[in-house]
């Protein structure tokens, strides 16, 4: 990256410099090259070194005014009797090198305006044959311009190949990493889920002394077992494939709610819940959330006060969805915890994190009585225009 000095790129200050080197020369020698009046000598020498000072902000507009008043001096001024050159050598120089810039940096059209016009004025201007030998000259400056113009092109586009390689062996390794953990689960969990369906399903048939409620809870088991294990494939297949089969599979919505809390009764949770307006209308990033709640609540509720009644409230609201899951203290828990203490775990930090995704809030914290209360409240982008709803489930 240039330097900057002052809030000025060094390679302006070069420039400036040059400049201001070339009028230094340009002025005081003016007398010795051409007839020129003494009023005059700055603005002449003006016009042979200051258009140097665009070489770099518009070096097409430099060489046309240099161009330009190339063809001005020699008519409007006579040369100093024994210099043959119609200019001076600090305008040619200038000239040549604004014809070099614009074949490194400007449009290949401007070049092809440039180059055959400064050869006709160097060929009708150089005295005898010399007109010739510039022309060559300023083909062999362009074709060196035109070398170093595709030289600088090809090390940028291979800087952006360079670049895209990278980012592509980056994925790739996070692809690899993502293949791993997959595999990893695959291993450790989903044959372990499996063997509990098949167990839970197999289970009456097995044994001989299984009575009807025995074999109702086996099925209830294997029916919660599949579930999980139909996510655990789904997000196998998130990490095997870059989420294309996820994208292609249905994600848990609002409307699988009370399916879930059906569940959770048919597996032998004591479960009343209360839904209050129309859940239909709650928007899918919305549903997800409440849906990951309720399934890591009632999952909590289970491990950590098996026996105790859990109480649901789902209130969809205009404009937010309020839903409660409080479970009483275990019966078989004889140390009540106290407000605020640790949970421990990772279960109330990712309810957190599913709240947080959908710009809702959650709020979990033990009960003076032993029990638990999960409150998440979520917006909900979906106006709702009908009376609300309320449906009971007290069983």
């Amino acid at each position: 990256m240039p330097t900057r000095l002052g809030g000025f790129r060094a390679i302006d200050v070069l420039i400036v410099a040059i400049t201001a080197t070339l009028y230094s020369i340009a002025w005081p020698t003016l007398p010795v090259t051409h007839q020129v009046s003494g009023p005059l000598l700055p603005i002449v020498g003006a016009l042979a070194a200051f258009p140097f000072a665009l070489i770099r902000v518009n070096p097409a507009l430099g060489w046309a005014v240099s161009a330009l008043f190339a063809l001005v001096i020699p008519v409007a001024f006579d040369r100093v009797p024994g210099y043959d050159y119609p200019w001076q050598v600090v305008h040619v120089l200038v000239l040549l090198a604004l014809l070099f810039a614009v074949a490194v940096r400007s449009p290949i059209s401007v070049l092809l305006v440039a180059w055959p016009a400064s050869m006709l004025v160097f060929f009708a201007y150089m005295p005898g044959a010399d007109g010739v030998g510039w022309s060559v000259g300023l083909t062999a400056i362009v074709v060196f311009g035109l070398l170093i113009r595709w030289l600088v092109l090809s090390r940028r586009q291979l800087a952006q190949q360079e670049e895209v390689s990278e980012l592509e062996r980056t994925r790739r390794t996070v692809l690899e990493e993502k293949a791993k953990i997959a595999r990893d689960l695959h291993d450790v969990v989903a044959h372990h889920m499996s063997m509990v369906v098949v167990q839970a399903q197999s289970a009456q048939y097995r044994l001989d002394d299984v009575s009807d409620s025995a074999a109702q809870e086996f099925e209830s088991i294997a029916v919660t077992a599949r579930e999980a294990l139909n996510e655990i494939r789904g997000m196998l297949g998130v990490l095997r494939s870059d989420g294309a089969q996820w994208q292609d599979a249905p994600a848990p919505n609002a409307l699988d709610l009370e399916r879930t809390l059906h569940a959770s009764r048919k597996a032998g949770m004591d479960v009343r819940w209360t839904v209050t307006g129309r859940i239909e209308s709650i928007t899918d990033t919305t549903g997800l959330a409440l849906y990951r709640v309720l399934q890591e609540s009632l999952s909590n509720a289970a491990r950590h006060a098996p026996g105790a009644a859990v109480t649901v409230d789902i209130t969809v609201g205009p404009s937010t969805v309020v839903m409660t899951v409080i479970n009483t203290a275990s019966p078989s828990t004889s140390v009540r915890r106290t407000a605020g203490a640790d949970t421990g775990g990772h279960g109330i930090t990712g309810m957190r994190d599913r709240a947080r995704a959908a710009h809702g809030t959650l709020h979990a914290t033990y009960l003076p009585d032993g029990g638990f209360e999960v409150a998440v409240h979520v917006p909900n982008g979906m106006p709702i225009s009908t009376a609300p709803v309320v449906r009971h489930d007290l069983a």
